[in-house]
């Protein structure tokens, strides 16, 4: 007999490919419905981003085709993304369910671009994304968010001075890029780093988010630590080149999270190959080839996906469009969009298997 039950139950051995467990267990079919041999339900995954959508669409719309009566299967797609695991010992911002750490061991292997590009790839997959441009010493998102000459307010709440993030390209950002002039160096020691670090975290009106991105400074120092030590995080996630100098000092930050007990999502080797824009058959591998893959094997973690170097990549962090909404359809482009589906993935594991 066709009713939602007997939908639900054809639908039991239908799982979630990443939590390998029933969708109908993990409450993930709601709001079944049958019409004149239309059954329709809606599907609701763990994350906007989840790569393995149109797979599970298929397999839900294959099982429910086996029962007798049914001419048409209609699936509404929505997303929960889940909140990741508090801590006794750290603070969690309200709002906010997951923090990301993108951080690389050294400078100049394109960690801002990679953070960027996640955050606003999330956000084109339906996400609620922040980003804390956390490289106080040299920040560059508001250039790459196209956010340069953004005012940000600052309004009085109970707990001192509330900061009101600027928006672009479907993120929130703060910056020390807002608070200085553009030639101004910021000549500060380690308390007054973590002073503003802190402000950014619990003195931003961030609303609700599902993930907040924190582009890291390079190395393994004091906004690290505090980060670390001062909310419950879903992940850091290490960008690397392959050039071994760049790899020996990725596997430094990485060991380093892991010491302070924050999960490693993966590598991104960035710079991968480069592909010159008149021969875009053409691959040259200028700092080396598969260094990310062969560190990740060794150090235990997931190789979450190559970037090539490519000059819309640069062209586009320079002007203020992100290479992922200036020209979605390059190879940079896709290899971002689905390193920022890898980590959602991994992180809706994370946060419902600690559940």
């Amino acid at each position: 007999m066709l009713n939602a039950d007997s939908v639900l139950e054809v639908l039991r051995p239908v799982q979630d490919p990443e939590l390998r467990k029933s969708l109908v267990e993990l409450n993930m079919i709601r709001n079944v419905a049958i019409a004149d041999g239309t059954v329709s339900f809606t599907l609701v995954l763990t994350t906007p981003a989840c790569p393995l959508r149109e797979f599970i669409v298929e397999d839900c719309q294959r099982a429910v085709k086996t029962l007798p009566g049914v001419e048409r299967v209609e699936v509404e797609v929505t997303a929960e993304t889940p909140h990741q695991k508090a801590l006794p010992d750290r603070t969690g911002i309200e709002g906010v369910k997951n923090i990301v750490a993108i951080s690389s061991g050294k400078g100049g292997v394109g960690k801002s671009t990679v953070a960027v590009n996640v955050a606003v790839a999330l956000a084109q997959a339906g996400a609620k994304v922040g980003l804390i441009d956390a490289d106080i010493y040299g920040p560059n998102a508001p250039t790459m968010l196209g956010l340069a000459d953004a005012q940000v307010m600052v309004s009085k709440g109970p707990q001192g001075d509330i900061l009101e993030p600027a928006f672009n390209h479907g993120v929130k950002l703060v910056s020390m890029g807002f608070l200085i002039d553009p030639d101004q160096p910021v000549i500060w020691r380690g308390p007054m780093l973590n002073g503003i670090i802190r402000q950014f975290l619990y003195q931003t009106q961030w609303g609700d988010l599902d993930y907040l991105i924190v582009d890291m400074p390079p190395g393994t120092g004091d906004a690290q630590l505090t980060l670390a030590q001062a909310v419950p995080m879903a992940g850091a996630v290490i960008v690397t080149t392959p050039q071994t100098v760049a790899l020996l000092d990725s596997r430094r930050g990485l060991k380093m999270f892991q010491q302070m007990g924050v999960p490693v999502l993966g590598i991104v080797e960035n710079m991968s190959y480069f592909i010159p824009p008149d021969m875009p058959d053409r691959q040259y591998d200028i700092f080396g080839s598969e260094g990310g893959a062969k560190a990740a094997q060794e150090l235990g973690v997931p190789l979450l996906g190559c970037v090539p170097l490519e000059i819309p990549l640069r062209q586009g962090g320079d002007r203020g469009l992100p290479i992922t909404v200036g020209d979605p359809d390059s190879a940079s482009a896709k290899a971002l969009k689905a390193i920022a589906q890898q980590i959602a993935a991994k992180v809706s594991v994370a946060a419902l298997a600690s559940a």
